[in-house]
């Protein structure tokens, strides 16, 4: 019969391989974010740059399968995900141009 420590390794090893013990630890730490943020304090209105830069990062971190450091920013993110990109190519190309001059 298998120990207590045996069937939590096997669980623990199960979990990580499905990908859900990542993405439950990222969750935790969103909602933990969440909680530690003071609702009294409104955030400013972010600017179109600043919305461009965001989506270029969740990008970035989706590309290299950081899906579970992602999953953090878009809870921490005040614009909902949603199912495709948010910007177009042109905007990308046209806040690149502004930013290298």
């Amino acid at each position: 019969m298998a120990t207590v420590t045996e069937l939590k390794a096997v669980l623990k090893d199960t979990l990580e391989k499905r990908g859900v013990l990542g993405h439950l630890k990222a969750r935790i730490r969103a909602e933990v974010f969440n909680a530690l943020d003071d609702d009294r304090e409104s955030r400013p209105s972010l600017s179109h740059e600043n919305l461009l830069i965001n989506e270029l990062i969740r990008e970035y971190l989706e590309f290299n399968k950081y899906k579970y450091t992602a999953s953090v920013l878009i809870a921490g993110d005040y614009q909902k995900k949603d199912t495709g990109p948010r910007t177009t190519t042109e905007e990308l190309h046209a806040a690149a141009q502004a930013v290298s001059r």
